[in-house]
């Protein structure tokens, strides 16, 4: 007699669990993170603009980033976005993706332990390199390993 296979529930349960289990993170501490980095965004002079001239109303889109960041960090699969779709039309190129990393590392330093904090920064490389390839290649760019996305003034 054989097991049955985990359906996708199961492993993405469990999936879930290994990652809490090793990193410590939870929805709790993804909430701290996502809430204390938006905190700085909106104060900072480079992002905050980017920000306000799209967001009047911030807890709709923190309720989003934190289904968003559940889903990356946890794989539970309760963001349903299109993010790339969402930063295209935005006016960021390199400086705002190094600014938006800088703030998030320290942010995810300053709140979580380490191995959580590095685990969100990983993750958080991945996604700015994805979006600004997406948003170099949306202006007709196409950038080679290591080049990096500028807005002509």
């Amino acid at each position: 007699m054989t097991t049955p296979e985990p359906s996708a529930a199961e492993r993405r349960a469990a999936a879930t669990a290994a990652i809490q289990a090793e990193t410590g993170i939870d929805e709790a501490m993804i909430e701290r993170l996502v809430r204390g980095f938006y905190d700085r965004v909106r104060a900072d002079d480079l992002l905050g603009p980017v920000f306000a001239a799209r967001i009047t109303d911030w807890e709709p889109h923190l309720a989003q980033m934190f289904a968003f960041w559940s889903s990356v960090a946890l794989m539970t699969g309760r963001y349903h976005g299109q993010p790339m779709r969402k930063h295209l039309p935005l006016p960021v190129d390199a400086a705002h993706f190094d600014r938006w990393l800088a703030l998030f590392a320290a942010t995810a330093q300053e709140l979580c332990p380490p191995k959580a904090a590095a685990y969100f920064v990983e993750r958080a490389q991945r996604i700015a390199e994805s979006l600004e390839l997406g948003i170099a290649g949306a202006h007709g760019v196409m950038l080679a390993r290591g080049e990096r996305f500028r807005r002509r003034a």
